[in-house]
């Protein structure tokens, strides 16, 4: 009598977890960790940047509307999410530490002085933007080599079981191959989001980075014709007598 055939088992994705050995599973749980950790940064700063998108071309259109700086400033109070509006906050403090009027202009060394905070606060507002940012770029670089490493722990269990069997055959090699597998796959899984989401937010906090210098030129232009019209007021009035 004919023995029937036993079918063949198929192990799921978590059997194979299940089944891996300490090291792949340590390696699993780092790359797990470092997934999440990787998608939470990119939500958290998605909504950063679009938020900071949006307020920046509402203070662009307060900012243009025609309105004194002073006026503006009491409106930026509204807008808390703009980086050029925190750059022009910044400038306006430094412009309240100089008393000027249509008789005592703002000089150079003033000017030097508001260039030099709208800078400071371009960096700040920049490093604010950059944060955690960084953790994308390492997990971009290093989840691949985490999952290399445990291909080669997983490899390095099928050649021992292959020489305490005294043989090759599938069933000797097939649990080292597969913890090499799931290694390999969970580093590029985790690594993939990781790239793409850095390169998207290092190209936004650049644009962010170029509207700031913009807006700290445009800024520095009409306090600069505001000391050249004062001064050729002057030199009518003075003419004039």
């Amino acid at each position: 009598m004919e023995t029937a055939a036993q079918p063949a088992i198929q192990m799921g994705f978590f059997d194979l977890i299940l089944a891996s050995g300490p090291m792949a599973k340590l390696v699993l749980l780092s790359l797990v960790a470092a997934s999440l950790a990787s998608w939470g940064i990119i939500l958290s700063k998605w909504r950063t940047i679009r938020e900071a998108q949006l307020e920046n071309a509402r203070f662009d259109e307060l900012f243009w509307s025609g309105r004194n700086i002073e006026e503006i400033y009491v409106k930026t109070e509204e807008i808390e999410n703009s980086p050029v509006a925190m750059v022009f906050k910044a400038g306006v403090k430094e412009l309240k530490k100089f008393p000027y009027s249509d008789t005592q202009p703002l000089d150079e060394l003033a000017i030097d002085n508001i260039a030099r905070a709208l800078a400071r606060a371009s960096g700040e507002q920049v490093t604010l933007l950059e944060k955690q940012v960084g953790l994308l770029a390492t997990t971009a670089s290093a989840a691949p080599f985490v999952g290399l490493f445990g291909t080669v722990w997983g490899i390095m269990n099928s050649f021992q079981s292959i020489g305490l069997a005294g043989g090759a055959n599938l069933a000797v090699v097939a649990p080292g191959i597969s913890e090499a597998l799931i290694t390999t796959a969970a580093g590029i899984a985790a690594a993939v989001p990781a790239v793409i989401g850095y390169n998207h937010f290092a190209n936004s906090i650049k644009r962010q980075a170029v509207n700031m210098d913009s807006f700290t030129q445009d800024f520095l232009n009409i306090l600069q014709r505001n000391v050249l019209s004062q001064a050729a007021q002057r030199a009518r009035i003075n003419g004039g007598q």
